[in-house]
C-alpha cells in the first residue's frame, strides 16, 4: 500500500520519521525518538531502519527485517554543533541512487534543521512533502490491530472505574494520577499495560474550560466537575475514553448539556456507518447539540490506533462538518465531542469501529453519563 502511494506520487524512496509510522512499517519499538531516526522505504528492497548507534540493538530486537537493514550513526552526531545526523543519513541515501525522496515535512520529529542539512547534502535529489502518506495507509485496521484495541479499551474501563471509586473531596490530584498509572500499567487479565501517548488530563471547575490541562497537587473539592481524558494502551494501540465526575449535585445547565451530549453521541455512533462520510457523523451529533442551544467550533473526533507521544491520533481524517472522507469497515475513531464553557468542562466520549454493516461498534461498555458523588 505504501509503495503504491509512493509510485502515485512519483517517489522512488520515502523517509519516515514519525515513530508511529516507523513501528507500523517495521515493528520498531523504543523510547529513542528524541534523537533523529527514521525508516527508508524504497520500491525494490526491505525497509532500512536508521538511527543512533546505541539504539540499533533495540532495532535488531524489534524489527522484522534482516540485521543488514539496521544501520546506525556514531554518537558524536548527537546534539553536536559540528555534526548532524542527517549528514550520515545523506551518505546512505546518496548510495541508494535515489532521484525523488518523500519526507514527512509536518510532523513532530522532523525538524527544519534536519531538512536544511538534507537539502544541502543532497543537491541532486528532488524532495517532496509526503506528510501523512503512511498515516493514510493505517486507517483501516487488521483483525490483530482490533484485538489490541479491544484490550486497550478494557484497560481504559479499569482506569475510569478506579478513579470513580477513589476521587473524593480532599484527595490530591497527583495521588489519583498515580493510581491511574498503576491501573493502566498493570493492565487487565491477558493484557499488560503500555504507556499512553498522552498523559492523563483532569482539569476541574472553571479550569476545565481548558481542554488540555494535566494535574497538580491540589485536592478535589465539592461543587466542581472534573473530566478525565485517558486511554489504555496495549502494544502501542490506544482506545481513549473520557468521563466526567461531579462532586456534589450537578447544576441544571450541566445536566441539560449532558442530555444533549449523550443524545448526540448516540446519533453520531448511528451515523458512523460504512459508506457514510466523516461529516455525516459530525452533523448528526451537532444537530442534537444545536437543538439544545449548544454550539461547538471544534471537530468531534479523529482516527486512533498505534501511536507514540505526544498524540494518540493518527492525523488524517477529522470528524467535522467539512470532511467528506468515506468511512470504511474497520476504520477506528475517538468520537470526542467535548464541551468547554467558561464555568465548566464536560467530556463523555467513545472509541468506535466502523462495522461492515449497521452502526459503529463501541470499544467500551461504560455508561454514557455525567457521574456524580453526593
Amino acid at each position: 500500500m505504501v509503495r503504491t502511494a509512493m509510485a502515485m506520487a512519483g517517489l522512488d524512496a520515502l523517509l519516515v520519521t514519525d515513530p508511529s509510522n516507523q513501528a507500523w512499517l517495521t515493528g520498531y519499538d523504543g523510547w529513542s525518538f528524541y534523537v533523529h531516526q527514521g525508516v527508508i522505504v524504497t520500491q525494490d528492497a526491505d525497509p532500512i531502519w536508521w538511527g543512533r548507534s546505541q539504539d540499533t540493538n533495540g532495532a535488531l530486537r524489534t524489527v522484522w527485517m534482516q540485521d543488514d537493514c539496521v544501520i546506525g550513526y556514531s554518537d558524536d552526531h548527537v546534539q553536536s554543533d559540528v555534526k548532524h545526523p542527517m549528514e550520515d543519513l545523506a551518505r546512505h541515501l546518496d548510495g541508494l541512487g535515489i532521484r525523488n525522496l518523500g519526507v514527512e515535512m509536518d510532523n513532530y520529529y522532523f525538524s527544519a534543521k534536519a531538512f536544511s542539512v538534507l537539502l544541502q547534502a543532497l543537491p541532486n535529489i528532488g524532495f517532496a512533502d509526503a506528510t501523512g502518506m503512511v498515516n493514510w495507509q493505517r486507517t483501516v485496521k487488521s483483525e490483530t490491530e482490533l484485538t489490541y484495541m479491544r484490550k486497550a479499551a478494557m484497560i481504559s474501563e479499569k482506569v475510569i472505574n478506579g478513579l470513580l471509586d477513589r476521587v473524593e473531596p480532599g484527595v490530591p490530584k497527583n495521588e489519583i494520577v498515580a493510581e491511574i498509572y498503576r491501573d493502566a500499567i498493570r493492565g487487565v487479565e491477558g493484557a499488560w499495560g503500555d504507556y499512553p501517548a498522552i498523559v492523563p488530563l483532569l482539569p476541574s471547575g472553571a479550569n476545565a474550560a481548558a481542554p488540555h490541562l494535566t494535574w497538580d497537587g491540589t485536592p478535589f473539592v465539592s461543587g466542581e466537575a472534573t473530566f478525565f481524558e485517558i486511554s489504555g494502551c496495549y502494544r502501542r494501540y490506544h482506545a481513549p475514553l473520557c468521563r466526567t465526575l461531579f462532586l456534589g449535585t450537578p447544576p441544571e445547565d450541566m445536566k441539560r448539556a449532558e442530555a444533549a451530549l449523550v443524545e448526540g453521541l448516540d446519533a453520531g455512533i448511528d451515523a458512523a456507518r460504512a459508506g457514510n462520510r466523516a461529516c455525516d457523523v459530525a452533523r448528526a451529533l451537532d444537530a442534537c447539540l444545536q437543538k439544545a442551544g449548544i454550539e461547538r467550533a471544534a471537530r468531534c473526533g479523529y482516527p486512533i490506533g498505534l501511536s507514540y507521544p505526544p498524540d494518540w491520533g493518527e492525523r488524517t481524517i477529522s470528524l467535522r462538518a467539512d470532511d467528506e472522507t468515506i468511512l470504511e469497515p474497520n476504520m477506528t475513531f475517538h468520537l470526542m465531542p467535548g464541551l468547554w464553557t467558561k464555568k465548566w468542562g464536560l467530556e463523555i466520549t467513545e472509541s468506535i469501529r466502523i462495522c461492515e454493516t449497521g452502526r459503529a461498534e463501541t470499544f467500551s461498555n461504560m455508561p454514557r453519563e455525567l457521574f456524580a458523588k453526593p
